[in-house]
Parts: C-alpha cells; sequence; structure tokens
C-alpha cells in the first residue's frame, strides 16, 4: 500500500472528526443564559418551546439503547456534568468520530492486503466510537480522586463549625463556601436540592450517587442513620474524620510500598544496562582488541618459517604455564642464526620466546 495514500487519508479523516467534535461540544453560553432568562418570564402561548436539537443528537440518542444511555448519564454524573458536555452532544460526537473512524477502518481494511491492515481497520472502526466514553471516564476518574484528596480536610472544617455552634447544614454551606474543588461543589449542590424541596435523606442519597468513592459513602450513610435516630451529629463527625486521617495515611503507605515494585522495571531496562556498559565495556573493549591483535600476529607468524609451527596447534603443552619447562625440553631454542619476529611476540609467541630464552628484535 502506498504509504502516501494512507497518509492522506490520515490526515482528511482527523480534522474532519476534530471539526464534529469542536462544533458539538462548544459551548454556546450566551445562547443558554438567553434562552434561561426568557424561560423565566410569562410564555405568550402557555406553551414552552422545546430545546432545539441538532440531527446528530436526535440519530444519536435514537440508535443509542437505553441502557447505554444511562451508562454515559452516570459517566456524565460523576465527571461533574461539564456545561460544554451534555448528554445529547456526547450521543451526536459518539455518532460523528465513529462515522470518522468507520470511513477511515473500511478503507483501510478494503485496500490492505495484510490480515494486521484489515485488525487495524476495525479497531479506529471502535476507537472512534468509543473516544467520547474514555475522555468521560479519565476526567470522571480524575474528579473522584480530587474529591478523595479533599475530602478528610473538609470534615475537619464541618466538625470546627459544628463545635463552634453551627448546625450540620450551616457547616456543610461553610466547608463548600471556604473550599475549591469538586467535593465543595457537590456540597453546595446537596444543599440546593435541600432548599428547592427535597428531603435530607434524599439529598444525602443524591450525592453518594454521585461519587464512587467508598469513603464518601460511608460518612453519608452515617449522616442519615444519625439524623434518623437522632444521634449527636458533632460525634459522628469526629468519628468520621478520624477515620478518614487514618485512611488517607494508609493509602500513602500503601502507594510508597508499591514504589519499589513499579520502580523495578525502569531500573532493570533503563539503569542497569547503563551501569553495565560503564562498569565492562572498557574491560570487553580491551579484551576485544587484544585477542584481535593477538590474531593477526598469529597469522603473521604461520607464514613465517623461523617459527616452530607445532606451537600454534590447539592442545599444545605450552599453553599451559605449568607445563613451559617440559615443553622447552622436548622443543629445543633455535639456532643461533634464527632471530624472532621484530614484533614484540604477545600469547604464544612470549612462550616461545620464554622458552627459546631470547628477546624479539
Amino acid at each position: 500500500m502506498n504509504p502516501l495514500i494512507l497518509l492522506s487519508v490520515f490526515l482528511v479523516c482527523v480534522p474532519v472528526a476534530g471539526l464534529a467534535w469542536s462544533l458539538l461540544t462548544a459551548d454556546h453560553k450566551g445562547q443558554v443564559a438567553t434562552a434561561e432568562l426568557l424561560s423565566r418570564g410569562a410564555a405568550l402561548s402557555g406553551v414552552v418551546a422545546p430545546p432545539r436539537t441538532s440531527l446528530l443528537e436526535s440519530i444519536g440518542r435514537r440508535l443509542t439503547p437505553p441502557a447505554y444511555v444511562a451508562f454515559l448519564d452516570k459517566l456524565l454524573s460523576l465527571a461533574g456534568r461539564p456545561a460544554s458536555m451534555p448528554l445529547g452532544k456526547v450521543l451526536g460526537s459518539k455518532l460523528a468520530i465513529g462515522l470518522a473512524g468507520a470511513s477511515l477502518g473500511i478503507y483501510l481494511a478494503a485496500v490492505g492486503s495484510t490480515p494486521m491492515m484489515k485488525l487495524a481497520g476495525i479497531f479506529l472502526l471502535f476507537l472512534g466510537y468509543f473516544i467520547p466514553d474514555l475522555m468521560l471516564y479519565s476526567k470522571g476518574l480524575e474528579r473522584q480522586k480530587a474529591m478523595q484528596l479533599e475530602l478528610a480536610n473538609t470534615l475537619d472544617q464541618m466538625l470546627i463549625s459544628v463545635e463552634a455552634g453551627l448546625g450540620f447544614e450551616g457547616a456543610m454551606a461553610r466547608a463548600g463556601e471556604n473550599g475549591k474543588g469538586p467535593l465543595a461543589d457537590e456540597l453546595v449542590r446537596t444543599l440546593q436540592d435541600m432548599q428547592v424541596g427535597r428531603s435530607r435523606r434524599e439529598s444525602y442519597q443524591a450525592l453518594a450517587e454521585r461519587t464512587s468513592i467508598q469513603e464518601l459513602r460511608s460518612f453519608v450513610q452515617a449522616v442519615v442513620q444519625a439524623d434518623a435516630y437522632g444521634i449527636a451529629i458533632s460525634r459522628v463527625l469526629r468519628i468520621q474524620a478520624k477515620v478518614m486521617r487514618v485512611k488517607r495515611r494508609q493509602r500513602a503507605e500503601e502507594k510508597a510500598m508499591k514504589l519499589p515494585v513499579m520502580i523495578l522495571f525502569p531500573l532493570l531496562f533503563f539503569i542497569f544496562p547503563v551501569l553495565f556498559i560503564a562498569i565492562l565495556g572498557q574491560r570487553l573493549s580491551t579484551r576485544l582488541s587484544r585477542s584481535v591483535a593477538n590474531s593477526r600476529l598469529i597469522r603473521e607468524v604461520k607464514d613465517d618459517s623461523r617459527f616452530p609451527q607445532d606451537l600454534l596447534k590447539m592442545g599444545s603443552p605450552v599453553t599451559t604455564g605449568s607445563s613451559l619447562e617440559a615443553w622447552t625440553v622436548h622443543h629445543p631454542p633455535p639456532a643461533a642464526g634464527v632471530s624472532l619476529p621484530s614484533r614484540r611476540p604477545r600469547g604464544l609467541l612470549r612462550a616461545w620466546a620464554l622458552a627459546s630464552g631470547r628477546r624479539a628484535k
């Protein structure tokens, strides 16, 4: 397959998908505010016009199963329901990006001659459809982690406010006003639910449903039970704040215990090889250069008739230093008129020089 054609198709499909995503997830704050202000007044006809939806939103809502729509709504709730990503736009963006990924995947599967190209096309099809889900899941996970980190400090602030004389709702309002982050926003939303007429139990349970943190769920359950049985809320807050601090310390210790295991992979594959190269590299290079020099010298000596050729045979007794004296008995030194090679002998040549009792010229 021509790489230029593949690159051109990729460069066309990706901008189209990005344009569709930007148009569908744009935050039209002015239009939303105007529609909200107009809806507060009395309608002339007595009927409020339904909100306008785009074609992709309506098609995506019709094609998506109700159970999957509920799952996406749960992901949006965990992500904080951002104003730029309502449920309708998420469904429309899934359809648009899925069509872009499907077009690119079908093209790769059609022109690809190998099974890997066809698998890549199927992968692009599913990836384009599930990209909004992955984005919502990632954003919700980050938001839940931030709430988990803020929970212990928020409970301490509420405990101080209750012990100072405020009620539980007043302590929640103070923590929501002074705090920053998703947990403070959730507390403010819970108070707003109470102000519009929902009961305390329903508001607290809605708070627990909007989060996936087990500690916050247990805190809400304890508050509901204390409200039902008339237990002092200051005692509940004191116990829950202590438990949250202990769990926060345990999570920090757990992360510290996991650190040696997590650092093992980069240590084995990135740090140890560098150390081995730095420590053993010089010795290996020296041995390699010596072996190359010795092999060259032996090749030169093999062509020299003045050198005893049986010394070069494998298994010669001169290869061991202990049998050097025995070898000199059976191999007398060369005659006085025979001169050694001009290069200083090494290895086998050095043994022959020692056996002959003469030095190289």
